[in-house]
Protein backbone atom coordinates (compact mmCIF):
# COMPACT_ATOMS: atom_id res chain seq x y z
CA UNK A 1 0.00 0.00 0.00
CA UNK A 2 1.05 3.29 -0.27
CA UNK A 3 1.34 5.63 2.92
CA UNK A 4 1.08 9.46 3.79
CA UNK A 5 2.60 10.30 6.61
CA UNK A 6 3.16 13.31 8.70
CA UNK A 7 7.11 14.07 8.64
CA UNK A 8 8.70 16.30 10.83
CA UNK A 9 12.28 17.29 9.94
CA UNK A 10 14.74 18.51 12.39
CA UNK A 11 15.05 22.08 10.18
CA UNK A 12 11.91 22.08 9.11
CA UNK A 13 8.12 23.22 10.43
CA UNK A 14 6.15 20.18 9.88
CA UNK A 15 4.75 18.78 6.72
CA UNK A 16 2.98 16.05 4.88
CA UNK A 17 5.14 14.16 2.64
CA UNK A 18 3.33 11.40 0.56
CA UNK A 19 5.89 8.39 0.89
CA UNK A 20 5.51 5.09 -1.74
CA UNK A 21 6.78 2.12 0.46
CA UNK A 22 7.42 -1.60 0.69
CA UNK A 23 4.85 -3.54 -1.62
CA UNK A 24 3.10 -0.64 -2.77
CA UNK A 25 1.11 -1.98 -5.43
CA UNK A 26 -0.13 -5.52 -6.36
CA UNK A 27 2.10 -7.25 -9.22
CA UNK A 28 -0.24 -6.74 -12.25
CA UNK A 29 -0.77 -3.29 -11.27
CA UNK A 30 2.63 -2.35 -10.64
CA UNK A 31 3.13 -3.84 -14.49
CA UNK A 32 0.77 -1.63 -16.06
CA UNK A 33 1.83 1.37 -14.25
CA UNK A 34 5.60 0.82 -15.40
CA UNK A 35 3.98 0.27 -18.92
CA UNK A 36 2.14 3.60 -18.52
CA UNK A 37 5.78 5.21 -17.53
CA UNK A 38 6.88 3.93 -20.72
CA UNK A 39 4.51 5.81 -22.42
CA UNK A 40 6.35 9.09 -21.15
CA UNK A 41 9.62 8.21 -23.37
CA UNK A 42 9.80 6.97 -27.09
CA UNK A 43 13.23 8.33 -27.65
CA UNK A 44 16.62 9.74 -26.31
CA UNK A 45 15.82 13.30 -25.88
CA UNK A 46 11.94 12.73 -24.07
CA UNK A 47 13.75 9.70 -22.08
CA UNK A 48 16.76 12.51 -20.92
CA UNK A 49 14.54 15.31 -20.50
CA UNK A 50 12.54 12.27 -17.30
CA UNK A 51 15.61 11.60 -15.96
CA UNK A 52 16.62 14.95 -15.72
CA UNK A 53 13.25 15.58 -14.17
CA UNK A 54 14.03 12.35 -11.68
CA UNK A 55 17.77 13.21 -10.90
CA UNK A 56 16.63 16.75 -9.81
CA UNK A 57 14.08 15.35 -7.65
CA UNK A 58 15.73 12.66 -5.89
CA UNK A 59 18.37 15.13 -4.77
CA UNK A 60 15.59 17.28 -3.72
CA UNK A 61 13.80 14.70 -1.42
CA UNK A 62 17.33 13.42 -0.03
CA UNK A 63 17.96 16.98 0.28
CA UNK A 64 21.31 16.76 -1.35
CA UNK A 65 20.56 19.67 -3.56
CA UNK A 66 23.29 21.57 -2.13
CA UNK A 67 26.10 19.38 -0.24
CA UNK A 68 28.19 20.63 2.86
CA UNK A 69 31.87 21.62 1.71
CA UNK A 70 33.91 18.31 1.88
CA UNK A 71 35.75 17.65 5.21
CA UNK A 72 39.68 16.48 4.87
CA UNK A 73 38.96 12.59 5.08
CA UNK A 74 41.50 11.97 7.43
CA UNK A 75 41.71 8.35 6.58
CA UNK A 76 42.59 5.66 9.29
CA UNK A 77 44.29 2.22 7.96
CA UNK A 78 45.09 -0.43 9.86
CA UNK A 79 45.31 -4.22 10.25
CA UNK A 80 46.90 -4.88 6.90
CA UNK A 81 46.70 -8.33 5.80
CA UNK A 82 47.87 -10.20 3.14
CA UNK A 83 46.32 -12.86 1.09
CA UNK A 84 46.21 -14.95 -1.68
CA UNK A 85 46.30 -12.75 -4.26
CA UNK A 86 45.27 -9.48 -2.49
CA UNK A 87 44.95 -7.42 0.63
CA UNK A 88 42.61 -6.44 3.16
CA UNK A 89 42.61 -3.51 5.91
CA UNK A 90 40.71 -2.08 8.18
CA UNK A 91 39.64 1.64 7.61
CA UNK A 92 37.49 4.73 8.87
CA UNK A 93 37.52 8.11 7.28
CA UNK A 94 35.37 11.17 8.35
CA UNK A 95 32.44 11.88 5.68
CA UNK A 96 31.69 14.87 7.85
CA UNK A 97 33.61 16.56 10.49
CA UNK A 98 33.76 14.25 13.56
CA UNK A 99 32.00 11.28 11.65
CA UNK A 100 33.73 8.13 10.07
CA UNK A 101 33.08 5.60 7.96
CA UNK A 102 33.94 2.49 8.54
CA UNK A 103 35.21 -0.55 6.42
CA UNK A 104 37.44 -2.21 4.70
CA UNK A 105 39.69 -1.73 1.91
CA UNK A 106 40.79 -4.74 -0.58
CA UNK A 107 43.78 -4.69 -3.04
CA UNK A 108 45.36 -6.43 -5.53
CA UNK A 109 48.44 -7.74 -4.14
CA UNK A 110 50.21 -6.31 -6.60
CA UNK A 111 49.20 -2.61 -8.00
CA UNK A 112 50.13 -1.33 -11.58
CA UNK A 113 49.36 1.63 -13.28
CA UNK A 114 45.50 2.76 -12.59
CA UNK A 115 42.80 -0.12 -11.33
CA UNK A 116 39.28 0.58 -11.01
CA UNK A 117 37.39 1.14 -7.97
CA UNK A 118 34.18 -0.50 -6.61
CA UNK A 119 31.52 0.38 -3.87
CA UNK A 120 30.43 -2.48 -1.77
CA UNK A 121 27.45 -1.31 0.52
CA UNK A 122 25.23 -4.05 2.31
CA UNK A 123 21.42 -4.54 2.81
CA UNK A 124 19.92 -5.57 6.16
CA UNK A 125 22.22 -8.75 6.99
CA UNK A 126 23.56 -8.45 11.08
CA UNK A 127 27.46 -7.67 10.87
CA UNK A 128 27.18 -7.82 6.75
CA UNK A 129 30.35 -6.25 5.68
CA UNK A 130 32.05 -8.55 8.19
CA UNK A 131 30.26 -11.83 6.30
CA UNK A 132 31.71 -14.23 4.46
CA UNK A 133 29.60 -13.27 1.62
CA UNK A 134 30.72 -10.20 1.51
CA UNK A 135 34.34 -10.82 2.28
CA UNK A 136 34.73 -13.35 -0.87
CA UNK A 137 33.21 -10.66 -2.81
CA UNK A 138 35.68 -7.68 -2.27
CA UNK A 139 38.29 -10.25 -2.16
CA UNK A 140 37.32 -11.64 -5.75
CA UNK A 141 37.01 -7.69 -6.86
CA UNK A 142 41.05 -7.02 -5.55
CA UNK A 143 42.19 -10.49 -7.26
CA UNK A 144 40.81 -9.66 -10.07
CA UNK A 145 42.83 -6.11 -9.77
CA UNK A 146 40.32 -3.92 -8.12
CA UNK A 147 40.40 -1.85 -4.75
CA UNK A 148 37.23 -2.81 -3.18
CA UNK A 149 35.68 -1.07 -0.70
CA UNK A 150 33.12 -2.45 1.62
CA UNK A 151 31.44 -0.03 4.45
CA UNK A 152 28.76 0.10 7.40
CA UNK A 153 25.58 1.10 6.93
CA UNK A 154 24.82 3.45 9.60
CA UNK A 155 24.17 2.48 12.90
CA UNK A 156 25.49 -1.36 11.74
CA UNK A 157 28.91 -3.14 13.41
CA UNK A 158 31.65 -0.12 13.44
CA UNK A 159 29.09 3.34 12.47
CA UNK A 160 27.60 3.58 16.05
CA UNK A 161 27.32 7.39 16.38
CA UNK A 162 23.97 7.54 14.56
CA UNK A 163 21.07 4.92 14.96
CA UNK A 164 20.16 3.19 11.74
CA UNK A 165 16.11 3.33 12.09
CA UNK A 166 15.53 7.42 12.53
CA UNK A 167 14.56 10.15 9.89
CA UNK A 168 16.95 11.19 7.16
CA UNK A 169 19.24 7.92 7.36
CA UNK A 170 18.89 7.72 3.71
CA UNK A 171 20.16 11.42 3.16
CA UNK A 172 23.03 10.34 5.69
CA UNK A 173 23.87 6.93 3.56
CA UNK A 174 23.75 8.44 0.30
CA UNK A 175 26.77 11.29 0.99
CA UNK A 176 28.72 8.24 2.93
CA UNK A 177 28.65 7.07 -0.79
CA UNK A 178 29.73 10.31 -2.36
CA UNK A 179 32.86 10.05 -0.03
CA UNK A 180 34.05 6.72 -0.56
CA UNK A 181 34.40 7.83 -4.19
CA UNK A 182 36.65 10.55 -2.81
CA UNK A 183 38.21 8.68 -0.64
CA UNK A 184 38.77 5.67 -3.54
CA UNK A 185 39.96 8.58 -5.48
CA UNK A 186 42.34 9.63 -2.61
CA UNK A 187 44.78 6.59 -2.84
CA UNK A 188 45.82 7.80 -5.87
CA UNK A 189 45.57 4.76 -8.28
CA UNK A 190 42.12 4.11 -8.69
CA UNK A 191 41.09 5.17 -12.19
CA UNK A 192 38.15 7.74 -12.13
CA UNK A 193 36.74 6.35 -15.18
CA UNK A 194 36.06 2.90 -14.15
CA UNK A 195 34.43 3.07 -10.62
CA UNK A 196 31.51 1.11 -9.73
CA UNK A 197 28.80 0.38 -7.48
CA UNK A 198 26.84 -3.16 -6.27
CA UNK A 199 25.11 -4.24 -3.05
CA UNK A 200 21.83 -6.19 -2.24
CA UNK A 201 19.08 -5.55 -1.42
CA UNK A 202 18.86 -2.15 0.62
CA UNK A 203 22.53 -2.09 -0.62
CA UNK A 204 21.21 -2.19 -4.04
CA UNK A 205 19.14 0.53 -3.09
CA UNK A 206 22.18 2.68 -2.04
CA UNK A 207 23.92 0.96 -5.35
CA UNK A 208 21.34 2.63 -8.03
CA UNK A 209 20.59 5.56 -5.61
CA UNK A 210 24.21 6.75 -6.03
CA UNK A 211 24.74 5.83 -9.46
CA UNK A 212 21.49 7.86 -10.60
CA UNK A 213 22.44 11.19 -8.90
CA UNK A 214 26.93 10.74 -8.96
CA UNK A 215 27.27 10.85 -12.42
CA UNK A 216 31.45 9.73 -11.50
CA UNK A 217 29.82 6.67 -10.77
CA UNK A 218 30.93 4.24 -14.36
CA UNK A 219 28.54 0.95 -13.39
CA UNK A 220 25.65 -0.16 -11.33
CA UNK A 221 24.99 -3.49 -10.39
CA UNK A 222 22.11 -3.63 -7.60
CA UNK A 223 21.43 -7.76 -6.64
CA UNK A 224 18.14 -8.19 -5.52
CA UNK A 225 16.49 -4.97 -5.43
CA UNK A 226 14.82 -3.67 -8.56
CA UNK A 227 11.29 -3.97 -8.58
CA UNK A 228 7.87 -2.29 -10.05
CA UNK A 229 5.75 -3.01 -7.07
CA UNK A 230 8.52 -2.89 -4.63
CA UNK A 231 9.69 -0.07 -2.98
CA UNK A 232 11.64 -0.38 0.66
CA UNK A 233 10.43 -0.65 3.75
CA UNK A 234 13.34 0.70 6.27
CA UNK A 235 14.21 4.45 6.68
CA UNK A 236 17.16 4.10 4.93
CA UNK A 237 15.27 3.21 1.49
CA UNK A 238 11.95 4.85 1.41
CA UNK A 239 11.39 7.50 4.08
CA UNK A 240 12.41 10.53 1.95
CA UNK A 241 10.19 11.27 -0.78
CA UNK A 242 12.47 10.43 -3.66
CA UNK A 243 9.36 8.00 -5.70
CA UNK A 244 6.47 10.75 -5.26
CA UNK A 245 6.35 14.56 -5.67
CA UNK A 246 4.04 16.75 -6.95
CA UNK A 247 5.58 17.15 -10.48
CA UNK A 248 6.42 12.91 -10.50
CA UNK A 249 5.86 9.05 -9.18
CA UNK A 250 8.73 6.94 -10.17
CA UNK A 251 10.14 3.52 -8.71
CA UNK A 252 13.28 1.65 -8.57
CA UNK A 253 13.31 0.76 -12.23
CA UNK A 254 13.26 3.95 -13.72
CA UNK A 255 15.82 4.78 -10.87
CA UNK A 256 18.22 2.32 -11.78
CA UNK A 257 17.91 3.32 -15.24
CA UNK A 258 19.17 6.73 -14.38
CA UNK A 259 22.56 5.20 -15.13
CA UNK A 260 21.85 4.77 -18.78
CA UNK A 261 23.84 4.08 -21.10
CA UNK A 262 26.71 3.62 -18.52
CA UNK A 263 26.84 -0.50 -17.53
CA UNK A 264 24.36 -2.08 -15.82
CA UNK A 265 23.16 -5.52 -14.46
CA UNK A 266 20.21 -6.69 -12.51
CA UNK A 267 21.00 -9.75 -10.80
CA UNK A 268 17.78 -11.03 -9.80
CA UNK A 269 16.21 -14.28 -8.03
CA UNK A 270 12.86 -16.22 -7.79
CA UNK A 271 12.37 -15.39 -4.12
CA UNK A 272 11.86 -12.05 -3.33
CA UNK A 273 10.61 -9.08 -5.03
CA UNK A 274 13.00 -9.35 -8.03
CA UNK A 275 10.82 -12.45 -9.24
CA UNK A 276 9.62 -10.59 -12.35
CA UNK A 277 12.66 -8.86 -13.84
CA UNK A 278 13.36 -10.99 -16.77
CA UNK A 279 9.73 -10.21 -17.84
CA UNK A 280 9.02 -6.81 -16.23
CA UNK A 281 11.90 -4.80 -15.54
CA UNK A 282 14.83 -5.66 -17.30
CA UNK A 283 12.86 -5.51 -20.84
CA UNK A 284 11.35 -2.06 -19.55
CA UNK A 285 15.22 -0.54 -19.15
CA UNK A 286 16.66 -1.94 -21.74
CA UNK A 287 14.30 -0.49 -24.00
CA UNK A 288 16.05 3.05 -22.32
CA UNK A 289 19.18 1.69 -23.06
CA UNK A 290 18.38 1.11 -26.91
CA UNK A 291 17.53 4.47 -27.15
CA UNK A 292 21.07 5.12 -26.77
CA UNK A 293 22.22 2.46 -28.94
CA UNK A 294 23.66 0.73 -25.83
CA UNK A 295 21.51 -2.57 -25.36
CA UNK A 296 24.76 -3.88 -25.00
CA UNK A 297 25.26 -2.28 -21.67
CA UNK A 298 22.87 -3.83 -19.83
CA UNK A 299 22.17 -7.12 -18.57
CA UNK A 300 19.62 -9.25 -16.26
CA UNK A 301 21.06 -12.47 -14.39
CA UNK A 302 18.01 -14.53 -13.18
CA UNK A 303 18.02 -17.04 -10.85
CA UNK A 304 15.06 -18.84 -10.27
CA UNK A 305 15.77 -21.04 -8.15
CA UNK A 306 17.31 -18.79 -5.50
CA UNK A 307 16.37 -16.23 -2.75
CA UNK A 308 16.91 -13.51 -1.36
CA UNK A 309 21.09 -13.04 -1.19
CA UNK A 310 24.12 -12.06 -2.94
CA UNK A 311 25.63 -15.91 -3.53
CA UNK A 312 28.01 -17.61 -5.54
CA UNK A 313 26.06 -17.50 -8.12
CA UNK A 314 25.09 -14.01 -7.93
CA UNK A 315 28.51 -13.05 -7.35
CA UNK A 316 29.68 -15.09 -10.17
CA UNK A 317 27.89 -12.99 -12.60
CA UNK A 318 29.24 -9.81 -10.60
CA UNK A 319 32.74 -11.06 -11.63
CA UNK A 320 31.84 -11.73 -15.15
CA UNK A 321 30.30 -7.92 -15.68
CA UNK A 322 33.50 -6.67 -14.16
CA UNK A 323 35.47 -8.51 -16.40
CA UNK A 324 33.77 -7.42 -19.46
CA UNK A 325 33.47 -3.72 -18.82
CA UNK A 326 35.90 -2.67 -16.52
CA UNK A 327 38.71 -4.80 -18.26
CA UNK A 328 39.57 -7.01 -14.71
CA UNK A 329 41.24 -10.58 -14.87
CA UNK A 330 38.37 -12.89 -15.08
CA UNK A 331 41.45 -15.96 -14.54
CA UNK A 332 42.06 -14.68 -11.33
CA UNK A 333 38.67 -15.95 -10.03
CA UNK A 334 38.21 -18.71 -12.68
CA UNK A 335 39.63 -22.51 -12.36
CA UNK A 336 41.06 -24.34 -15.62
CA UNK A 337 37.62 -25.44 -16.74
CA UNK A 338 36.76 -21.57 -17.13
CA UNK A 339 34.04 -21.88 -13.94
CA UNK A 340 34.52 -18.90 -11.58
CA UNK A 341 36.48 -20.72 -8.32
CA UNK A 342 36.45 -19.00 -4.91
CA UNK A 343 38.68 -21.69 -3.86
CA UNK A 344 41.58 -18.88 -3.00
CA UNK A 345 39.19 -16.91 -0.49
CA UNK A 346 39.62 -17.68 3.25
CA UNK A 347 37.30 -15.85 5.53
CA UNK A 348 38.72 -14.11 8.72
CA UNK A 349 37.30 -14.12 11.76
CA UNK A 350 34.64 -10.73 12.42
CA UNK A 351 36.84 -9.43 15.14
CA UNK A 352 39.92 -9.03 13.04
CA UNK A 353 37.85 -6.44 10.63
CA UNK A 354 36.79 -4.12 13.24
CA UNK A 355 38.03 -0.60 12.84
CA UNK A 356 37.83 0.65 16.21
CA UNK A 357 38.78 -1.57 18.98
CA UNK A 358 41.09 -1.24 22.01
CA UNK A 359 43.92 -1.28 20.04
CA UNK A 360 42.34 1.18 17.76
CA UNK A 361 39.73 3.26 19.60
CA UNK A 362 37.35 6.03 17.50
CA UNK A 363 38.99 9.11 17.57
CA UNK A 364 37.91 11.02 21.16
CA UNK A 365 36.36 14.44 19.00
CA UNK A 366 33.76 12.10 17.27
CA UNK A 367 30.42 13.28 17.27
CA UNK A 368 27.56 11.37 18.36
CA UNK A 369 23.92 11.90 17.89
CA UNK A 370 21.72 11.39 14.64
CA UNK A 371 20.18 15.26 15.15
CA UNK A 372 23.47 16.75 15.48
CA UNK A 373 25.70 14.47 12.77
CA UNK A 374 22.51 15.09 10.17
CA UNK A 375 22.92 19.13 10.60
CA UNK A 376 26.05 18.78 9.79
CA UNK A 377 24.42 18.06 6.22
CA UNK A 378 22.71 21.64 6.50
CA UNK A 379 26.12 23.10 5.98
CA UNK A 380 26.14 23.49 2.66
CA UNK A 381 28.74 24.90 -0.20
Amino acid sequence: MCFCIAISPPTAHSQVITLIRGWAYPEPVAAEKLAEKATLYSDRASWEQRAAMLRAGIRHGLELEQLPLPCDLKPIRHSLREMDGYTVENVAFESLPGFWVTGNLYLPAKIEGKIPGILNPHGHWGNARLTPDVQARCAAQARMGAAAFSYDMVGYVDSTQCEHRRFQVQRLQTYNSMRVIDFLLSLGFVDETRLGVTGASAGGMQTFLLAAIDDRIDLSMPVAQVSAHFFGVCECESAMPVHKTDEYETNTVEIAALVSPKPLLLVSDGGDWSVNTPRVEYPHIRRIFSFFDAADQIENAHFADEGHDYGPNKRAATYRFLAKHFGMNLAAVSNAAGEIDEGFFKSLPEDDLRVFTAEHPRPDYAVIGGDFILGLLNKGG
